[in-house]
């Protein structure tokens, strides 16, 4: 075990290698499945198993992410002893989408993706012979996942939220954001067109991403997109931030009565979303008597959004974390 976590901090070295050999065989055992979710819109799932787990790690990925993109998560997860499950949420990648543009990152109520959540729990997590089961879950997943726990309490052993999105980076005032995104409402073609500053999902050039410093991961995840358009999601629709704002109020209003074991994971250069909303969540669980792990969140020096996704050093620092938080919740 210990090896393996080794060969996370120089992975980078030998990218190409790795993720043509390795990584490629590993991705052609995975099994692929759906369930009809809120609406009947599919919703796809994958899955890696083996007869001699007997803990399960269930991946809820963040906004316009698929779980093709998980499969070196998924890869150093399942070679330490975990299963692993991952949802496509609703909107995204192979899963269902809710308007006739799928490049449009939409969802009629935030609540549908918790909702869609809980009933993949009930589906295929909770009859699982698994001793334990954790979720670990990036930005927008960890919104949806911290509402499921919220919601369905005593469900989960542990989770690890990644860059949770409990609030969101806006560039403007609040008051005048809001006023917008009320007055967006009434208007459909309006609440349902691209959020200003957005549009369809095209390719940025590394040296302007804000999402990781990792040049291989950053190419690898671009190609998921340019070989299969099916998985591409644009910026947010109105009513998707308007939807997505509301989510993390509802989460920090919730946060006082879940007694869930949580690792907050910060990137130390957040620009997505707000990084205080961590620390005002991690307050509420102090306060309310069920202080988060280290009561803190854990700060990843230098990284950007994408922690699981950063260069090998604090790619490795995060994944131990998760995986020393895991094991104490055993």
């Amino acid at each position: 075990m210990f090896q393996q976590q080794k060969e996370w901090e120089s992975r980078e070295d030998a990218f190409a290698a790795f993720s043509m050999g390795p990584l490629t065989n590993f991705w052609r055992r995975r099994e692929e499945a759906e369930f009809t979710g809120v609406g009947d819109v599919p919703v796809r799932f994958v899955r890696f198993r083996a007869k001699e787990n007997d803990r399960v790690v269930v991946i809820s990925p963040g906004r316009i992410e698929s779980y093709v993109k998980y499969a070196e998560v998924a890869y150093d997860l399942f070679h330490l002893g975990f299963d692993v499950l991952i949802i496509d949420h609703r909107g995204q990648g192979r899963s269902g989408r809710m308007l006739p543009d799928p490049n449009r990152g939409h969802v009629d109520r935030f609540n549908d993706y918790v909702d869609d959540f809980a009933a993949f729990w009930q589906q295929e997590v909770r009859p699982g012979a698994w001793r334990r089961r954790y979720i670990l879950a990036h930005s927008m997943g960890g919104a949806i996942a911290t509402l499921f726990l919220q919601r369905h309490p005593g469900q989960c052993d542990a989770a690890a939220l990644c860059a949770p999105m409990f609030g969101i980076v806006i560039r403007l005032p609040s008051v005048m954001v809001r006023h917008i995104l009320d007055w967006a409402e009434e208007y459909p073609r309006i609440r349902e067109g691209y959020a200003i500053g957005t549009g369809r999902w095209r390719a940025l050039p590394f040296g302007i991403n804000l999402l990781t410093h990792s040049r291989q991961r950053y190419r690898r995840n671009l190609r998921f997109y340019a070989d299969e358009p099916q998985l591409r999601v644009g910026g947010p629709t109105l009513h998707w931030v308007r939807e997505g704002l509301q989510a993390g109020s509802q989460v920090l209003a919730g946060a006082g009565g879940d007694a869930t074991p949580t690792l907050i994971i910060q990137a130390e250069e957040e620009r997505v979303v707000d990084n205080r909303m961590h620390d005002r969540y991690c307050e509420i669980r102090a306060a309310a008597g069920h202080p988060v792990e280290g009561r803190v969140p854990l700060v990843i020096k230098g990284a950007y959004h994408e922690i699981l996704f950063e260069k090998d050093a604090m790619r490795a620092a995060a994944l131990n974390a998760i995986v020393e938080f895991f094991n104490g919740h055993n």
